[in-house]
């Protein structure tokens, strides 16, 4: 038996992305190493693509480990 194997990078990609400036999908989406003050997080660049068709850059924390 196999499984499927994704990165956080594929989860992301395709999912509605919603703030208080913008709402849009997430086309793109990189590890970025810079700090984030969330405990077991990493955190990622992502490009969304505003329902205007514009484009523009957020970052967002993905939690990697079960609390």
């Amino acid at each position: 038996m196999s499984a499927n194997l994704y990165t956080i990078e594929d989860l992301l990609i395709g999912k509605t992305y919603r703030s208080r400036s913008v709402v849009g999908e997430i086309v793109e989406a990189q590890k970025d190493e810079r700090c984030i003050h969330y405990t077991d997080a990493e955190a990622y660049r992502v490009r969304v693509r505003s329902e205007g068709g514009l484009y523009t850059y957020r970052t967002v924390a993905v939690r990697v480990s079960d609390l």
